[in-house]
C-alpha cells in the first residue's frame, strides 16, 4: 500500500509542477513601443531572461518602478551587455518593444541609451537572430 500511496503522490507533485518548467510566451505582451528615461535600481544578471529595474519620475516627482525583460545573458553578451553594464544611480532611456497588456510597468526591451548616448541594442534586425538563424542553417548541412 506504501508503494502505491508513493507512486500518487510522485504523479500528483509531476503534475503540479509541469507548469514551471514551461516557457512563457508573449500572450502578456502587446507590441508598443515607450521611450522612457529613468535611474537604474537594479540589473539582474540571471538565467533564463536577464532583468533591468529602473525608475521613470512623472511630472510630480512621483516613481514608477519598472521593469523590462531582456533575453538569457548568453545573448546578451554577444551584443555587448556584461553583468557590469549597468549599477543602481545610472541614468538611461529605455525604449520598450513590448509591454504588460494588464497596464502594470512591466516591458520588453528594445534598447537602451547609456548616459554618455551610445545606444544598445537588444532586438530586431541587429540582435543577432537571423544571423544565429543562418548560422544554424548552415551548420546543419555540414
Amino acid at each position: 500500500m506504501k508503494c502505491i500511496t508513493r507512486i500518487v503522490l510522485t504523479l500528483g507533485l509531476l503534475a503540479v509542477s509541469a507548469p514551471l518548467f514551461a516557457h512563457h510566451g508573449n500572450a502578456a505582451y502587446e507590441s508598443k513601443k515607450l521611450t522612457l528615461k529613468g535611474t537604474v535600481t537594479a540589473w539582474m544578471w540571471t538565467n533564463p531572461h536577464v532583468f533591468l529595474k529602473f525608475d521613470v519620475k512623472d511630472d510630480k516627482g512621483e516613481a514608477a518602478h519598472w521593469v523590462v525583460e531582456l533575453v538569457a545573458p548568453s545573448n546578451l553578451i554577444n551584443f555587448g551587455f556584461t553583468p557590469q553594464t549597468f549599477k543602481p544611480g545610472d541614468e538611461i532611456t529605455v525604449v520598450t518593444s513590448a509591454v504588460a497588456k494588464n497596464g502594470t510597468p512591466v516591458a520588453r526591451l528594445s534598447e537602451v541609451i547609456l548616459a554618455n548616448g551610445q545606444v544598445m541594442i537588444t532586438e530586431g534586425k541587429q540582435d543577432g537572430r537571423a544571423e544565429a538563424a543562418a548560422d544554424h542553417r548552415a551548420n546543419a548541412t555540414k
